[in-house]
């Protein structure tokens, strides 16, 4: 992991196009990989808690690879004192930005006072994103759902938006559904509750000082274009991970950038040296290659491809020419 300087003054990232903190997908190997895909999409970790970083392996949780910035760091917890203290080890491990979930709805993290029970507490969360901000020179942002069940009335969401507003909140990244805390699990929780843009849109209208991003079923390109007429940025999650070569168009379309675009192939081929040096720190090529299954999707040839790096991967005692195998299998997609 590279430190890096922020004594100089911090360049803000762009959060047109972002990839969603995702629990047990978004580690370091998958977001250089997707980094290989676009150079100008925002990437977030997984979330880590405030308990995890202070008591637990801090380096293993704060480890990236310079290569993935712009980058932030998603923190989960409620004790503004706490959360200082991990914004701060953000800040010194590099991260360009660190962010607050106040939208995980599941049963652990609820015990623990983080995610999406935290809307019930607009002040307390104002509390915690100001002392992160007084803690910290990069830029501290909230991703949270539009309420949860008790609380869901708009009125509610624009309090709970003012007061972290006031706590010097500038960016706000809407999951455009509610949670619903008790009686669904979390992949329920991303299903179930309906999407309701037009709050959000309405949010927008009624805070257009606050940079707003959309989250919440975005599914291609085109929509991203069409939500980006409305709001400042859109954030996708499961779509990006489950067709990842999406990424391979965003620089272009969406940030207007002239540079070729990478080919499939071209994407797992620059992974080799990567991969090639954690085989040799004693990893297992599998840690990586189950993050790329979704490159080969929807061409003939998909499935073979996958059962290579997911099945075959735990077989070969020669992991690195499965890969090359696996490459050629890209050519011409």
């Amino acid at each position: 992991m590279l430190l890096r300087d922020h004594t100089q003054v911090t360049t803000r990232p762009s959060r047109r196009f972002s990839v969603a903190p995702m629990m047990d997908w978004t580690d370091r190997h998958c977001r250089f990989f997707l980094r290989q895909l676009s150079r100008h999409a925002l990437l977030y970790t997984e979330m880590v808690t405030t308990g995890a970083l202070i008591n637990g392996d801090t380096e293993r949780f704060l480890r990236h690879d310079e290569a993935e910035h712009p980058l932030a760091l998603q923190l989960g917890g409620s004790v503004p004192g706490e959360l200082a203290i991990c914004a701060k080890m953000a800040e010194t491990a590099g991260y360009d930005e660190v962010n607050l979930n106040v939208g995980c709805p599941s049963d652990r993290v609820q015990n623990n006072m983080i995610g999406a029970c935290l809307m019930a507490h607009p002040a307390l969360v104002a509390d915690c994103i100001k002392a992160m901000q007084d803690a910290v020179g990069i830029e501290v942002t909230i991703k949270h759902r539009i309420g949860i069940n008790g609380r869901d009335s708009y009125a509610e969401l624009c309090d709970f938006v003012g007061q972290v507003r006031d706590a010097g909140c500038r960016s706000f990244t809407v999951h455009a559904r509610i949670a619903i805390l008790e009686g669904l699990s979390p992949k329920e929780n991303r299903e179930i509750p309906p999407l309701r843009y037009e709050v959000v849109q309405q949010l927008k209208n009624d805070f257009p000082d606050l940079e707003i991003i959309l989250n919440g079923g975005i599914k291609s390109l085109d929509a991203c274009e069409a939500h980006l007429q409305h709001f400042d940025g859109v954030m996708l999650g499961r779509e990006a991970y489950h067709n990842p070569y999406l990424l391979a168009h965003v620089d272009a379309r969406l940030f207007g950038s002239d540079a070729p675009m990478i080919t499939r192939a071209e994407a797992l081929q620059r992974m080799r040296p990567y991969i090639q040096r954690h085989l040799e720190a004693g990893g297992a090529m599998h840690h990586i290659t189950r993050h790329v299954l979704g490159l080969a999707q929807g061409f003939h040839g998909a499935r073979r491809f996958r059962q290579l790096l997911s099945v075959d991967v735990h077989k070969t005692e020669n992991p690195l020419a499965l890969l090359d195998q696996a490459i050629g299998m890209l050519e011409g997609h």
